[in-house]
This record gives structure tokens, C-alpha cells and sequence, in this order.
């Protein structure tokens, strides 16, 4: 399987900034709320130090997660030729129904299903990559096997 992490630039700067921002103020903040806490006293019945402590792990757990992201990051620099890959933009009819849909192919660090951004990772997602204009793909949803035809791919 594929360990690359598909990310638009703007959300690869984001989360450089945000690990850029844990990493110099937050570590800092959190510091020095240990050092209050430790300065109370007693740490077997400290709260304060208790709630730091978790602060502290936690945040390291999202500098480790956010640095691991951007090791695997490759950008998406947009969709090329005639298949839908991540990046594309793609127009779906559900074949019972003749509902249309358009979903945006992104990363899982991206998914925003309201905008119509589905992962490569997710059902449709997975089915869709590879496919050409005009083929019928399936997919495994909460209800069952959906069928669609894709329409469009830009």
C-alpha cells in the first residue's frame, strides 16, 4: 500500500505551521505550566500537574503525528490525462436513481465530504482512481453496493 500522504500545498503549509507553532510556543506553555504545577507541591494529589502531564503527552502525540505527515507528504499539483487519479475532479451519476454527484479525489488529510471532498482512501474514492470518462464503477456504502457511471473528469 501506498505510505504517501496526498496533500494540496496550502494544507501541507498549514500543517508546517502548525507544527512549526506546537513546537516553539506550545512546548514552551506547556513548560512553564508544569513548572507552576510542580511549584504547589505535592504531585501525588496535584491536579494542576495531573492536567499538565496530559497536556504535554498530548501535544507531543500531535507533533509526532503532524512531523510524520509532512515526512510522507507529496503534493498534489492537479489532475493530468484522462483518468481519475488524486487531484481530479469528477462528476458521478448513481445509475438506479440518475442522481448526479461531483467529488473532488484529495488525501485523507483533506476530506471535507460537505464540499465534496472524498478520500482516495474512502469506497468511492478507491473505486473511482484509474477509471475513465463513461465507465461504471461500484462501490460498498452503509446500504449496500452503489453503482455509478462517471460523466466527467477534470
Amino acid at each position: 500500500m501506498d505510505n504517501s500522504e496526498y496533500l494540496s500545498k496550502e494544507r501541507l503549509k498549514e500543517i508546517k505551521e502548525e507544527l512549526e507553532d506546537l513546537k516553539t510556543n506550545k512546548r514552551k506553555e506547556v513548560a512553564e505550566r508544569l513548572e507552576y504545577a510542580k511549584s504547589l507541591g505535592d504531585l501525588s494529589e496535584n491536579s494542576e500537574y495531573d492536567e499538565a502531564q496530559d497536556q504535554q503527552s498530548f501535544l507531543e502525540e500531535r507533533i509526532l503525528h503532524l512531523e510524520d505527515i509532512t515526512r510522507r507528504a507529496v503534493v498534489i499539483t492537479g489532475h493530468k490525462g484522462d483518468k481519475v487519479g488524486i487531484g481530479s475532479s469528477v462528476k458521478i451519476k448513481k445509475i438506479s436513481s440518475g442522481e448526479t454527484k461531483e467529488y473532488k479525489i484529495v488525501g485523507p488529510e483533506e476530506v471535507d465530504v460537505s464540499n465534496g471532498k472524498i478520500s482516495n482512501h474512502s469506497p468511492i474514492g478507491m473505486a473511482l482512481i484509474g477509471k475513465k470518462k463513461g465507465e461504471e464503477i461500484k462501490a460498498l456504502g452503509p446500504n449496500g453496493e452503489l453503482h455509478y457511471k462517471i460523466i466527467d473528469i477534470s
